[in-house]
């Protein structure tokens, strides 16, 4: 019996830079929708699918030249922590306030260590490229559990 391959069936971003032939929006507009969707409340993530699912947009850079991120630091409704690091950290906390009640999960506060070190990681990341302070600082939520 031959080895199983593992799937492809992910979504894959189009090969061209271009905006596709049936995407009618023009930068404007779609600059106009991101930022209604910001307002909403709306992360540049969730705003990426919004339009993709409901305004058929598959890719902002690819019409407007310019990243949602961007167009929200542009129109100053950029979060002051990225995205990706705010979930990490929520993350982090929820495990955390689970470990209080549980503080015999050996499980969770390996994984709690694990999150902790993808923050401290990206957090030098984002202190190099200039997007946090240096002075900013991570306080680790496991050593008050150990």
């Amino acid at each position: 019996m031959p080895k199983q391959e593992k799937g492809k069936t992910h979504s894959i971003r189009p090969v061209s830079k271009r905006p596709p032939s049936w995407c009618k929006y023009q930068p404007e507009e779609v600059e106009a929708l991101v930022i209604k969707l910001a307002r909403e409340g709306n992360t540049a993530s969730r705003i990426g699918t919004i339009l993709r699912d409901q305004y058929s947009i598959p890719l902002v850079k690819a019409i407007t030249g310019k990243t949602v991120t961007r167009m929200l630091k542009e129109a100053e409704l950029a979060p002051a922590i990225p995205e990706d690091l705010a979930s990490l950290l929520k993350k982090a906390q929820s495990l955390a306030v689970h470990l209080e009640k549980s503080k015999s999960d050996l499980n969770n506060k390996r994984a709690l260590q694990i999150i902790e070190a993808k923050i401290h990681r990206l957090s030098r990341y984002y202190k190099r490229r200039g997007v946090l302070p240096k002075s900013w600082k991570y306080e680790a939520k496991i050593a008050s559990l150990a």
